[in-house]
């Protein structure tokens, strides 16, 4: 909202691939923060994990719904019936994809907590400008952000 693009923020990859780069050895948010070659991720935000929530939800209460009424579309099926079928058909497939979603959900929240009891959660923004730089070490500290700082490999 204040001109710097989602895709500019990274947070510090998720545990899986920590432990690919680092093998088992314990691994501190401290000791990566200033790390050029730390493994990152693309930040992905609560609405839009809700949105994703959503789709796989609707999508799959569309699909068998659709399922459901191009089978009883047919000259000799009733309105009701037709009717009853898609939500016979809808239900089912509503409550797979509510929990393919809730998984999706759970995943993201884990993703968060692993890096809290690591040390904190990481956020790396790259900025074009000295304006953007000075705003967005205003915002990360304004938001509770500890230890909000510039790298110069980043610019």
């Amino acid at each position: 909202m204040v001109g710097i693009h989602h895709s500019d923020s990274s947070l510090l990859a998720d545990e899986k691939v920590l432990k690919e780069k680092f093998g088992k050895a314990f691994w501190r948010s401290a000791k990566l923060e200033d790390d050029p070659l730390a493994p990152r991720a693309h930040f992905v935000s609560e609405e839009a994990i809700g949105e994703l929530e959503g789709a796989i939800v609707g999508g799959f209460f569309f699909v068998g719904s659709y399922i459901a009424m191009a089978a009883m579309l047919t000259p000799i099926s009733t309105l009701a019936a037709s009717i009853a079928a898609i939500a016979i058909g809808g239900s089912p497939a509503a409550v797979i994809g509510t929990l393919l979603a809730r998984r999706v959900g759970k995943h993201h929240k884990d993703y968060y907590t692993k890096q809290i009891e690591h040390g904190g959660i990481l956020l790396w923004v790259r900025v074009r400008d000295k304006e953007r730089e000075e705003l967005a070490v205003k915002i990360m500290k304004g938001h509770s952000g500890r230890d909000v700082h510039v790298h110069s490999w980043s610019k």
